[in-house]
């Protein structure tokens, strides 16, 4: 009886909405007797109770009824270890309320000890979402696992069931389906970061289920029942697979009636008797329809984890950093001119970087820089008094005065692992006080180790708590031992590539081509991308390049950033007159980017090369309505087919409101292919579609 009531005290709970907010009534975690039951409107996953340690054996998508009955014979989570038997199992549930940051959502906690090692699971459920993610954590004392990974050439012939399972990576198992059927299909997508090293971030993976294991590397796995239009999909939020904490060698593995998700980026020696550690998140999806129905499956979890208020996230930013000036500049009369010419141009921020410090970092252009024992230097962080004798008042005055927000540069000390967060936090806390600061780029993170991962995640908290959640973190992912793509996501947005006209790096089709590879699978409104001033350093590039950015009209640079975050990656001063004369598009732009951002966007045509024909599409919950962005590269053809997604068959106007191209009705039936025509190579044209009939 006591396991009958706890399940109704918790289901009854489940239906309570927050303070009138989003209503959780369609969000489920009920527990009676030995079973657990997770799940909403569209998906439900149901579990063997166990004392806690718990065990699938149903996943179905509701929108379908589609069931999937899983065979497993162990616990879904296992360390590589010899731990005790489960006990001490609990189970509690809460809603959740919204916050500025965060969508109202369900909370189920799994507790259980593992002998020594207690594991904590809790689960997130959103309301219309196909997908529930799970948070890990782990506190106690554990023996000192060896997670081992052996590969295929040093096995033996396999001529029994005892040398099939000598190929099993012994590792921290987050999550295991014992799915039916022996005929799945598995593409993992790996992720790269530190982009002053790396120009292609993206790599997909396709494998086929084995009876040996079938190990794959990536943040995302999606796996498809073969002859079937649905399929599950793993999102591992942690950063990318390189540089996890404790990594195993691979994120996921494939076997005959076996999937498994791998990797906490916890090792025994960071566990605390005391203290809860938080591991890295695991998110489980269902998705229906194809590849546009696995990727709007993803969006749609996405969409839950950061509230986009335009007020707060919406940006078109200028950092001067891009034209090499570093610290050279940087002073009070100097950013007085940008914000003149910024407000001409239609910028919406502005950037200190790096050199309105006091204190002097290893990215200076003078010598004597250093990042080491900044806490030894009282007033680092404090604005130079030479380069600004009122402080911050005086410009950020003249931004309010001219409607630009100012934001600053930040490097935390990275010394024994963020030992001085606090301290570093509160340089953001004073600046939010004192000048109303609320947006801070952060860079020349290490995440070494586990325990400056826990002391930067502080950082963060602490100055979100401060500013009551106003705080936008630019997270920069151009170097160092970071956070990805997926994690880390609810602080804000990520500045994402280092290029420059100086070095001869800046490609106007490299960087559509990181935009578009990203944004199958990684919101692109969440990314800051670059347009350069390109009139300067011409003769860094080869004579004759065509592809370089000289050659590019400066409209189709900025329309290049217009799926993320437009960043001004230049001086204005040094812009020519001319390069004002996108000013019109800029605003134009802002008339349209709350509803062309609210929306999925995903790309569409061929992947950027340089002669492409390429482009964006916003999907609105409304499958009638929603916009398109075309780039024609140096492509002959002046016409080109390409499949949208998510159309219903009718007939479409395609109205033109910004670029070249020009309005147009057409039919399109269920592939979804519509022709669009612009006039000369190196253009662009943005439409807004509705179907009429």
């Amino acid at each position: 009886m006591r396991g009958l009531f706890i399940a109704i005290f918790l289901f009854t709970c489940s239906f309570i909405p927050t303070h009138g907010q989003t209503d959780l009534s369609s969000c489920q975690a009920i527990r009676k007797g030995d079973t657990l039951i997770l799940g909403n409107s569209l998906i439900q996953r149901t579990y063997l109770f166990q004392n806690g340690n718990l065990s699938s054996f149903a996943l179905q998508d509701k929108r379908t009824g589609k069931k999937w009955v899983l065979a497993n014979k162990n616990a879904d989570f296992a360390l590589p270890a010899k731990v005790g038997n489960p006990a001490n199992g609990s189970f509690t549930v809460k809603p959740v309320a919204e916050t500025s940051r965060t969508p109202a959502h369900l909370e189920a906690q799994v507790v259980v000890s593992l002998g020594d090692v207690w594991v904590k699971r809790v689960f997130r459920i959103y309301p219309n979402c196909p997908a529930i993610a799970c948070d890990y954590y782990l506190k106690g004392r554990a023996p000192d696992w060896q997670q081992q990974v052996q590969q295929a050439y040093d096995l033996r012939n396999l001529e029994s069931l005892a040398t099939q399972k000598e190929g099993e990576a012994n590792a921290v198992v987050l999550d295991r389906l014992a799915l039916p059927g022996l005929h799945w299909r598995g593409k993992s997508v790996e992720f790269f970061d530190a982009t002053d090293q790396n120009n292609t971030l993206v790599q997909e993976y396709t494998r086929l289920a084995y009876r040996q294991e079938v190990r794959l590397r990536g943040n995302l796995l999606f796996l498809d029942e073969v002859g079937t239009d649905t399929g599950i999909f793993w999102l591992k939020e942690a950063p990318v697979s390189g540089v996890q904490l404790a990594y195993p060698g691979f994120d996921f593995s494939l076997k005959f009636n076996e999937m498994r998700a791998a990797g906490i980026g916890i090792g025994p020696t960071d566990l605390r008797d005391d203290e809860w550690v938080r591991g890295y998140s695991l998110v489980l999806g269902v998705w229906l329809g194809g590849e546009t129905g696995q990727l709007t499956a993803l969006r749609s979890y996405q969409q839950n984890l950061r509230i986009r208020q335009p007020n707060r996230d919406e940006m078109i930013l200028l950092n001067t950093w891009g034209d090499r000036g570093q610290d050279k500049n940087i002073n009070e009369a100097f950013v007085l001119r940008e914000l003149k010419l910024g407000e001409k141009l239609g910028i919406t921020h502005f950037q200190l970087d790096d050199g309105w410090q006091q204190g002097k970092s290893a990215n200076s252009a003078f010598q004597g820089g250093s990042f080491k024992d900044i806490w030894r230097k009282p007033n680092y962080w404090l604005p130079d008094p030479k380069k600004f004798p009122t402080g911050f008042s005086r410009i950020m005055e003249a931004g309010k005065k001219r409607g630009i927000t100012l934001s600053t540069w930040f490097n935390p000390s990275v010394d024994s692992s963020f030992k001085y967060w606090d301290r570093d936090a509160q340089v953001m806390i004073d600046q939010y006080r004192h000048y109303g600061i609320r947006m801070w780029k952060i860079d020349g993170v290490r995440i070494a180790d586990k325990q400056a991962e826990i002391n930067f995640r502080k950082m963060l908290d602490t100055v979100m708590a401060s500013t009551n959640g106003e705080a936008v973190f630019n997270l920069d992912v151009t170097a160092g031992r970071r956070f990805g793509y997926h994690y880390f996501y609810e602080y804000g947005n990520l500045f994402l590539e280092n290029r420059y006209t100086d070095w001869g790096n800046y490609y106007p089709h490299f960087t559509l081509r990181n935009l578009w590879m990203l944004a199958r699978y990684v919101p692109p409104q969440r990314l800051q991308i670059e347009f350069l001033n390109k009139w300067r350093n011409q003769d860094r590039y080869p004579q004759g390049d065509s592809f370089s950015p000289a050659h590019y009209p400066f409209d189709y640079l900025f329309a290049i950033t217009m799926p993320a975050q437009p960043l001004a990656w230049m001086e204005a001063r040094n812009l020519p007159p001319e390069a004002f004369a996108i000013t019109g598009l800029i605003n134009a732009y802002k008339k349209q980017w709350r509803a062309w951002h609210n929306g999925q966007l995903f790309p569409i045509g061929n992947e950027p090369s340089g002669t492409s024909w390429t482009g964006f599409q916003s999907i609105s919950e409304n499958q009638s309505v929603g916009y398109v962005l075309v780039f024609r590269e140096q492509n002959k053809a002046g016409a080109a087919k390409m499949k949208l997604m998510n159309l219903l068959p009718g007939t479409y106007q395609f109205t033109h409101l910004m670029g070249q191209g020009k309005s147009f009705r057409m039919a399109v039936a269920a592939d979804g292919a519509v022709s669009f025509a612009l006039p000369q190579q190196m253009t662009f044209g943005f439409y807004q579609y509705e179907r009429v009939k």
